[in-house]
């Protein structure tokens, strides 16, 4: 019964979080993989805690068992030199030295001394023991009337492998060894057998927890990598189901709806696909009309010139050559509005070619500054190149040099005689920045959020407009390329009036 009791407010939480979770899927899914990592996680931290424990403690015996092997051989050692200082206090032609030794002294009592080598020994002490000597160390061996003195090197004592992180410690003064370890380590002190000495070694949990370390990533790549696996499942899963549901429940409302609505949707839908039918079907129009429309035109303005050049002949008389010149200009300018429709319409539709390659920024800007010399002397414009800074953009050269000239004639359009144009170059953090200046007509802010649309002409007084495509074209062409066009700058009438064309394209 109690049982029975206690198990409804549990089935009663269950039942509700299963519904709530049913009816929010995108919080409930991040909810349980959370949950999901956040247990992995704990499961991995506290592995690689006792891992690090067991390491610790992994390097704590084995230091134990150093200190030990340094202790016993460093005692080993101290009683060879006690009986080379012995044998040669009997007999002070000794043979045998044993590896290490520098000197030995022998004091009798009445302060008479014997010396094995030349050089400076410490002074005798009263008691058996071991200390340090300069660089050396000396054992002292009171024996009935005489004193003994050996001096010897430390570090001879012991091989490498065990005077690594060590230290030999008399009960006063300082430390037999040379090389003392960093301090701020955890020691293990072990006496030396039959010397007033100890062999301390330290244990550095640095060098245990470098593999630890290098463990760790692993250790959360196998405990994490399940998780987000099955955590990126369930997005799919999710996802799936979600779209799944949403069409079902399109379905369903579609059902619900009256005829009058139910045909009222499906004309939307119908008129939704016929616009973007009809955005198609004008681009390839555009693209196909400007390519017929250029080879008849290609053959007025070829014979306009054969007339006004007088190739078979004069013409008869001089206003058919002056008209054949004319039909000549107003076919060039009309070939070159064809092409740029044509090139929009290939932008437009996506059948532009692009060949990204590093291209050296300044040097297209210089190019065509210089062919448009000519165009600004004629107008007496002061068309000037100004600090160039040299460096390269991932672009494609064709559609920069496209860019650029486009912006530059727009700037020569708009700008009245005798005014100025700058040109400068720049480099940024990640962009390459191409800054054209004029000081013509400007726009005002509602034209300059209309620029770059398809065919939008500003009419300004004495200036010549074209189709409406410079700029648009520029905009899409830099677009495309990952960069961008903009504009800034005042209207005629105001201070500082003209207009700040930047291109910012992206740096190798």
């Amino acid at each position: 019964m109690a049982l029975g009791v206690l198990s409804r407010p549990i089935d009663l939480a269950v039942g509700g979080t299963a519904r709530w979770m049913t009816r929010h899927l995108r919080l409930a899914v991040p909810l349980v993989i959370f949950l999901i990592c956040g247990s992995f996680a704990a499961a991995a931290l506290l592995n690689m805690r006792l891992d690090r424990s067991h390491d610790l403690e992994a390097a704590a015996r084995y230091e134990q068992r150093r200190a030990v092997s340094l202790a016993a051989v460093t005692g080993e050692a101290l009683d060879r030199f006690a009986e080379a200082g012995m044998a040669y206090s009997q007999n002070p032609l000794l043979e045998m030295q044993p590896r290490g030794l520098i000197n030995i002294l022998v004091t009798d009592a009445d302060g008479a001394q014997m010396r094995l080598n030349p050089g400076p020994v410490p002074p005798h002490a009263k008691t058996r023991g071991v200390a340090a000597f300069g660089k050396y160390a000396a054992l002292s061996l009171p024996v009935q009337d005489r004193n003994i003195t050996v001096v010897f090197d430390p570090n001879t004592v012991a091989p490498q492998s065990l005077r690594n992180h060590a230290l030999l410690l008399p009960p006063s003064g300082p430390a037999l060894l040379h090389d003392p370890p960093s301090p701020g380590l955890n020691w293990i002190n072990v006496p030396v057998p039959g010397w007033p000495l100890t062999a301390s070694v330290a244990v550095s949990p640095d060098s245990v927890l470098g593999n630890w370390l290098a463990s760790v990533p692993l250790n959360l790549f196998v405990a994490l990598g399940p998780a987000l696996a099955g955590g990126w499942l369930a997005v799919l899963f999710v996802g799936a189901f979600e779209r799944h549901a949403k069409s079902a429940r399109a379905l369903r409302a579609l059902k619900s709806v009256r005829p009058v609505e139910g045909k009222l949707l499906v004309r939307l839908a119908n008129a939704e696909r016929g616009a973007a039918l009809a955005l198609r079907a004008k681009s390839e129009f555009l693209a196909h009309m400007s390519h017929e429309l250029r080879t008849p035109l290609n053959a007025v303005i070829g014979f306009s010139e054969v007339i006004a050049g007088g190739l078979y002949g004069p013409a008869g008389h001089p206003k058919y050559a002056e008209y054949a010149g004319d039909i000549t200009r107003a076919g060039r300018d009309l070939h070159g509005r064809i092409d740029d429709i044509l090139e929009f319409a290939n932008i437009e539709a996506g059948r532009y070619r692009f060949a990204l390659e590093k291209v050296e920024l300044a040097e297209i800007a210089a190019g065509v500054m210089a062919e448009q010399e000519g165009r600004a002397f004629s107008r007496s414009i002061s068309l000037t190149t100004g600090f160039c800074e040299p460096g390269a953009v991932r672009a494609d050269a064709k559609a920069v040099k496209r860019i650029l000239s486009n912006l530059v004639d727009n700037a020569l359009a708009y700008t009245p005689e005798g005014g100025r144009v700058r040109l400068e170059v720049r480099f940024e953090a990640e962009a390459g920045v191409v800054r054209l200046t004029d000081n013509g007509q400007g726009f005002s802010e509602d034209e300059r959020a209309r620029a770059g649309d398809a065919f939008r002409r500003f009419e300004r007084k004495d200036a010549m407009t074209g189709t409406g495509l410079g700029l648009a074209i520029a905009m899409e062409l830099a677009r495309a390329m990952g960069g961008a066009v903009t504009l800034d700058g005042l209207p005629a009438g105001k201070d500082q009036a003209g207009t700040i064309a930047e291109v910012r394209l992206h740096r190798v």
